[in-house]
């Protein structure tokens, strides 16, 4: 959260899409950063992408997009071998 500039309180948006989740700000946010600077994914997200409590999760900050990746273990599992371009450019 550090990374990110993101205090306790800040209201967030939580989405699913291909086993990896997306965190970012919203004003209408359901979720928040917690006291302890922690997201919680709540139990219908982390079913869907096979996440279990105390699973270790790859976390992803981009603070240029004010967004925060979450790579449950399932989704580690099925990107590909090759280098990610995670500018966003042409490699």
């Amino acid at each position: 959260m550090q990374a990110l500039g993101w205090p306790a309180g800040l209201r967030l948006a939580i989405t699913e899409s291909g086993g990896i989740l997306a965190v970012l700000p919203d004003p209408d946010g359901s979720f928040q950063v917690t006291n302890q600077g922690h997201v919680r994914v709540p139990v219908p997200l982390r079913h869907r992408c096979a996440l279990a409590a105390g699973d270790r999760v790859l976390l992803a900050a981009d603070p240029l997009r004010s967004r925060l990746s979450i790579y449950p273990p399932a989704a580690l599992d099925t990107l590909p071998s090759q280098p990610l371009d995670l500018t966003g450019g042409a490699q």
